[in-house]
């Protein structure tokens, strides 16, 4: 799903309109969007205490649509549409829907009456994705009133809570509290990545007439199952363990050999025909022992017990099809030494954790996918993590397209970077996720998504990303935020799937 600057979104309506949808049928459907949401969640609606604030612009425009069709269509036990603004003041499309709502005999009233204090729903059409910098005057003084001033009401903000910045997570002054969104045509960037997309409560999108191919070129896009749903479709009855990719992960040393069996483990609850983790030797008792299905390599290893870089990882490489290199790998100073021995290997290839070294050289147009947390993504790109966390599309795009590289970077809302400069944002996960070990076993089922669809690299991280995420918040609902482990998202993962792929009953 495509995520609209405000100037995008300003120009997809502009085409759409040239194209010959005029502009009043757009908002006629944008109020119709509204309408069935409305439907859906207050039914019924005749005995709701509905108050529709209307500013002045379009936004306005699209509540009073809403108050015509609730006027016409459903008279609610109580109706007061405000108009935050003059008559005269209206222009275009705007206009036109207020006197529409004249001839129809609904009143329109320039402050709050003291009846509708007792609304059940507020619908917020006072600012839209217009605004620039913080809202003020009337317009802050009647957000201020939609968050305190109705207290028994659930609020639906039309297009976007009223203050809040289209193309930003962060708020630049106070917003209006919305229980729930709706929004046209697309996601905008502040519904899409936090703080701000916290605060939409129950996010609606819905199309208003442009036409798809308008979207060509949008390079930001929300993650969502149809992306990746063909790599979940059922495999050929002639499939064998050989058919579906053999993944090697390298990593683990004394005392840290949990790492790579989740990412092994992972590897193979994704799809992976076969696993091999290759770890120092004294660690590989402990690996073997998580899972019988893991198989492992010994390899020679340092005083401390991380592998040597003298380790032949070249040999072990043959004949595999991914490799997955960082859990539990340790710092020595062998470390990045043995990184980038690896990476010269002509394998795809997931570094995470201690392999995100920096200055790795790959051998041309194979897929490298790396998956720093903020931390990480400070040190690789030379920034602060306050930088990062100030803009994490720009700074994992950036990385990514001068890297060359397929850039995870972690965190609420999980940017996937790709070197040609799009970027997609993953929309599922849970603070349970918050705990050691999550990050191991993503590594190993993006390896084992890898493995099994090399054609599809993009395709293959998503649904990683998106199925682990939904994971964890089917876990966390079950056994609670608290109590969930990283090992859970394996015992979930069927169901994710299963929802991801379309199944019926799925959850």
């Amino acid at each position: 799903m495509k995520v609209l600057t405000a100037a995008e979104m300003r120009e997809v309506d502009r085409r759409t309109i040239a194209g010959g949808i005029p502009g009043i049928v757009l908002m006629e459907n944008a109020g119709h969007r509204v309408m069935e949401v409305l439907a859906h969640r207050f039914a019924p609606l005749a005995s709701q205490r509905i108050a529709v604030l209307c500013g002045k612009g379009n936004n306005g425009g699209d509540g009073m649509v809403v108050a015509r069709q609730l006027y016409t269509r459903f008279r609610p036990a109580a109706l007061d549409v405000v108009l935050f603004g003059a008559p005269e003041d209206l222009k275009g499309d705007a206009a036109a829907n207020y006197r529409m709502l004249e001839v129809c005999g609904c009143p329109v009233v320039r402050e709050i009456p003291e009846r509708a204090r007792r609304a059940t729903i507020v619908i917020d059409a006072l600012l839209g994705t217009g605004i620039n910098g913080a809202a003020q005057g009337h317009m802050l003084e009647a957000i201020r009133e939609i968050n305190s001033g109705f207290p028994l009401a659930k609020v639906v903000a039309v297009d976007i809570p009223s203050g809040m910045p289209s193309d930003s997570g962060e708020p630049v002054g106070e917003f209006a509290r919305a229980d729930y969104t709706v929004t046209f045509t697309a996601p905008k960037i502040a519904h899409a990545v936090p703080p701000n997309c916290d605060r939409m409560g129950e996010l609606a999108v819905g199309r208003i007439g442009s036409p798809d191919s308008l979207f060509d070129g949008i390079r930001l896009e929300l993650i969502e199952p149809a992306m990746f749903r063909a790599l979940l479709e059922p495999r050929p009855r002639d499939g064998h363990k050989g058919t579906f990719g053999h993944v090697l992960v390298i990593g683990g040393s004394r005392g840290k050999t949990g790492a790579p069996a989740m990412s092994g483990l992972g590897a193979l609850r994704a799809g992976a025909g076969l696993v091999t983790v290759a770890s120092a030797a004294s660690a590989i008792p402990q690996i073997a022992a998580h899972a019988p299905e893991l198989m492992t390599e010994p390899l020679e290893e340092t005083a401390t017990g991380s592998i040597s870089a003298g380790a032949p990882v070249e040999k072990i490489a043959e004949r595999k099809t991914v490799i997955a290199i960082g859990p539990g790998l340790g710092r020595e100073e062998q470390t990045a030494e043995l990184v980038r021995k690896v990476a010269r290997i002509g394998v795809p290839m997931v570094l995470d954790a201690d392999a995100l070294v920096g200055d790795i050289e790959r051998p041309d147009g194979l897929t490298t996918v790396m998956t720093p947390h903020p931390g990480e993504m400070a040190r690789l790109s030379g920034r602060t993590i306050a930088e990062v966390q100030q803009d994490r599309i720009e700074a994992a795009r950036a990385f990514a397209m001068e890297h060359r590289v397929t850039l995870l970077l972690k965190g609420e809302r999980t940017i996937l970077a790709f070197r040609d400069g799009r970027v997609w944002i993953n929309p599922t996960g849970t603070p349970a996720l918050g705990t050691g070990g999550t990050g191991d076993v993503l590594t190993g089922m993006t390896a084992g998504f890898l493995a099994q669809f090399p054609g599809q690299p993009d395709e293959a991280v998503a649904a990683a990303l998106y199925v682990g995420g939904m994971a964890a918040q089917i876990g966390a609902r079950e056994i609670g935020e608290k109590c969930f482990v990283a090992t859970d998202i394996l015992k979930y993962l069927p169901r994710a799937m299963e929802a991801c792929a379309g199944l019926p009953d799925a959850l």
